[in-house]
């Protein structure tokens, strides 16, 4: 059989093409394997730090709600955030604990104290100890500033592992209007579930009496949450916030628009 020229010249370049193909598809095979076995196989086991994007405030079957000074204004949490009063910090100096009340009282007098409400909240699997419809023996659960989860043992040691934070540090609402309160608002600011969330024992330390400015959880995904809350709580205990503080939030719910307040639900 006789073959043309032309013929045989096309024959010849789909060989190319095809060996071209081929060798591209070699070379990236060898780049993905190359990448797997150095920093990729690392890579793809290592988790990603994430979380809840949003925390529960309150659980109508066991709790109560703690009466606040205002209502929480419903609707935009950067609207909320401009209708705090900027003012300066406070002095620092006469700040006490016991400005807000003895420690986890039960305020909400449901018989269990605010710790315990706060972690049979915040906590899955929960178990109790014998004989008590109060007091968390275990359980677990996502931690929202580390986004690890994270499981909660009793015990002399092991409870510190897991603290209950105030989200609006007292120590920083002190400073910023607390002191104008009566006893009971304070009492009810250190313990009302919309102020508090079970987390991490060292971040929360690392925390402190910060704000916004000072501190965000090293979860990004919380931190819009975070801060309406923080919003949120101020609004309703009449607190303001300094200008920096509120430049951070603004940053922070910058990026989320649609954050609305937190309300109980």
């Amino acid at each position: 059989m006789t073959v043309s020229w032309s013929s045989y010249r096309r024959a010849r370049r789909r060989s190319r093409q095809a060996w071209g193909i081929l060798a591209a598809a070699a070379i990236a095979a060898m780049v993905a394997l190359s990448w797997f076995f150095t920093a990729g196989q690392f890579a793809a086991a290592e988790p990603a730090v994430s979380g809840p994007t949003e925390a529960p405030v309150f659980e109508p079957a066991w709790m109560k709600p703690v009466k606040a000074v205002h209502p929480v204004p419903a609707g935009s949490a950067l609207a909320a955030l401009d209708g705090l009063a900027v003012k300066g910090r406070a002095a620092a100096s006469d700040y006490s604990r016991d400005a807000f009340g003895q420690a986890w009282q039960d305020v909400d007098r449901n018989g269990c104290d605010t710790r315990n409400d706060i972690l049979r909240r915040d906590l899955t699997d929960v178990v109790l100890t014998d004989g008590s419809g109060c007091r968390v023996a275990a359980g677990t659960f996502h931690e929202p500033y580390t986004g690890q989860f994270v499981d909660f043992r009793r015990g002399s040691d092991s409870s510190r592992a897991v603290q209950i934070d105030h989200v609006v540090a007292l120590g920083d609402a002190w400073q910023k209007g607390a002191q104008s309160l009566t006893a009971g608002e304070r009492q009810n600011l250190a313990n009302d579930p919309l102020n508090l969330i079970a987390a991490d024992g060292p971040a929360n330390q690392k925390k402190g009496a910060g704000d916004a400015a000072t501190w965000l959880p090293k979860n990004t995904s919380i931190r819009c949450h975070y801060v309406a809350r923080q919003v949120s709580v101020k609004a309703a205990y009449g607190l303001w916030v300094t200008e920096a503080e509120k430049d951070a939030m603004k940053r922070v719910l910058g990026s989320c628009p649609g954050q609305q307040t937190v309300v109980a639900r």
